[in-house]
């Protein structure tokens, strides 16, 4: 199995204006970017290979009942972190879209390593690169994310931000979402066709 254990390009902060304004847009965006994590002067980062996108009114989106203390993040305008812990056992990490005061988020959902990756095997307690941030839980632990991160400006250097791709990005696919039970067959998830880092059955990657 290949993948960039090196940094061919430069990697440097996404601007705010370099986002599209639009869920899905994002959420297609952000295939081929690069998520990077810094706590202390560690350095942990990863290529995004598959989302989600939760747009305003959708029935599975956090945001679908309005604003509350717990997902206000996900109505700060795009680009901002929105973290929530779910089954009692692990994180999730989105990145908020469309313009400040409306709802929505990215679910990022897969990622291939990059730096860091012998801290991600502490954190993932496995050896397996394809498993370390391979589904959105198994993502949050390798990335070392929290509810602390919840609200983090992604377009600024800092604990936790969004950068630019690495190498050029293949074909993005899309699929309808994983796991969900509600507005099950809107086609709202995309991935870099042929990474074996992507998660979900083998039809989810294809």
């Amino acid at each position: 199995m290949q993948t960039a254990m090196y940094l061919g390009h430069e990697v440097r902060p996404l601007t705010r204006s370099s986002l599209p304004i639009g869920t899905a847009e994002l959420a297609r965006h952000l295939i081929g970017k690069t998520v990077v994590r810094m706590t202390g002067r560690s350095r942990i980062s990863g290529r995004i290979v598959e989302t989600e996108a939760y747009p305003p009114g959708d029935r599975s989106g956090h945001s679908y009942r309005g604003r509350t203390a717990r997902n206000q993040s996900l109505f700060l305008g795009t680009g901002f972190a929105y973290v929530y812990f779910i089954y009692g056992t692990s994180y999730m990490l989105n990145v908020s879209a469309e313009e400040p005061g409306i709802g929505a988020g990215v679910l990022l959902r897969a990622l291939e390593p990059l730096e860091g990756i012998n801290r991600m095997e502490r954190r993932r307690d496995t050896a397996k690169l394809r498993d370390l941030a391979r589904g959105p839980g198994r993502l949050a632990a390798a990335l070392e994310i929290d509810r602390s991160l919840d609200g983090v400006d992604l377009c600024n250097i800092g604990p936790l931000w969004l950068g630019t791709a690495v190498r050029e990005t293949a074909p993005i696919g899309t699929s309808v979402r994983i796991g969900i039970t509600r507005d099950i067959d809107r086609p709202l998830r995309f991935f870099e066709v042929g990474n074996p880092f992507v998660s979900g059955p083998a039809s989810y990657r294809s």
